[in-house]
């Protein structure tokens, strides 16, 4: 074991054995994600690099600490991409914490086997638990499994479960050809066609609607593009203007996001109807995602999404003294709480970061 993994072990340990809670943070881009959580900052910035790279394998390992940026430099220069085009928000954004928050951009459009989720693509991983031990769970290759497929389990964990040192994930290649497309319709025309396409073998990689404009992104081989393009109509963008606006969604730049109104993160079944509350909306993931800006409280938020059939959380702002997740049902808790106590007996990680319990 290397030093710097050894060094934190040693500390998870020591925190262990003196209940003191640990407050895992690395970059601090997804501070404003989650409840707030106290205790000793543990940066694990230190357990870093790529462990190993074979692009015609289409697997990437990489220690946690690793500059997200960096790794996809790595794959960009070798044709290759991350499938779920994760938020960074900021330079300082980790490989780890792009697991642990489990957050994946607008090319997670769910249309078949090409894109999907973070934990769709994470093959393995290693992690220091609660009492300072190195578990491995998973492997290099998607059949790796056997029992439960705990890998995957970190993704979106917030760090409840310990401190997250590597990462296998598989990786896919860059799109030959990606062609944006603007139309102008209304809300419900926006869900009625994006169901529709979506059925259709049509090479969709994301989608955004915002105030009466929706944009389609294309991506694929030249020919599935090229005639995707003829038989959707609508206006073309300008590939250096469509990729700005790619990145301005992912990164949450995009006007829509600015400002002080809280922002709730609303999923529902793509064909549910328009949200019950009427408040300034942006939609991706072919209308499964939905943005919401409004003041109006979690229960007034999260009844809309249940009645739309989905969940609602509290992306940035606002009051959380009713949670930033939608309330777990009570063998769901039973569930998260026994599988904290096996890994975090002492419960010193990141205490309250999920839930108030946790």
């Amino acid at each position: 074991m290397d030093p710097a993994l050894s060094q934190l072990c040693d500390t998870v340990r020591a925190a262990s054995a003196s209940r003191t809670a640990i407050r895992i943070r690395a970059g601090g881009t997804k501070d404003f994600y989650g409840n707030v959580s106290q205790g000793t900052l543990l940066d694990p910035r230190s357990v870093a690099g790529i462990v190993d790279y074979e692009p015609t394998e289409l697997v990437l390992t990489a220690r946690a600490g690793t500059p997200l940026a960096e790794l996809e430099q790595l794959l960009a220069e070798n044709g290759q991409m991350l499938a779920f085009e994760p938020p960074h928000f900021g330079p300082d954004a980790t490989v780890g914490g792009c697991i642990a928050a489990g957050l994946a951009g607008p090319r997670r459009v769910s249309l078949g086997p090409t894109y999907g989720g973070v934990r769709d693509f994470v093959l393995g991983a290693k992690l220091i638990d609660g009492r300072g031990e190195l578990l491995t769970f998973g492997g290099t290759v998607m059949k790796n499994v056997a029992g439960y497929d705990v890998s995957r389990l970190l993704v979106g964990s917030m760090g409840i479960l310990g401190v997250i040192v590597e990462v296998s994930i598989k990786v896919l290649p860059r799109p030959l050809s990606h062609h944006t497309l603007r139309f102008e319709m209304t809300e419900p025309e926006a869900i009625d066609n994006l169901n529709a396409w979506a059925g259709k073998p049509l090479p969709l990689s994301a989608s955004a609607w915002h105030e009466g404009v929706l944009y389609l992104r294309l991506a694929g081989a030249s020919a599935a593009v090229s005639a995707a393009r003829h038989l959707l109509g609508g206006e073309n963008l300008d590939n250096a203007q469509a990729d700005a606006f790619w990145i301005s969604i992912r990164e949450q730049a995009h006007p829509f996001f600015a400002g002080d109104l809280p922002l709730w993160r609303v999923s529902v079944p793509s064909t549910a109807a328009p949200l019950s509350i009427r408040a300034p909306q942006l939609m991706e993931w072919n209308c499964a995602l939905r943005w919401l800006r409004t003041d109006q409280s979690a229960a007034q938020v999260r009844g809309c999404a249940k009645q739309a059939g989905g969940h609602a959380t509290l992306f940035r702002g606002g009051d959380r003294s009713a949670g930033v997740f939608t309330p777990l049902s009570p063998s769901l808790a039973t569930i998260h709480q026994r599988l904290k106590a096996q890994f975090d007996p002492a419960g010193i990680f990141n205490r309250g970061r999920l839930y108030a319990d946790l």
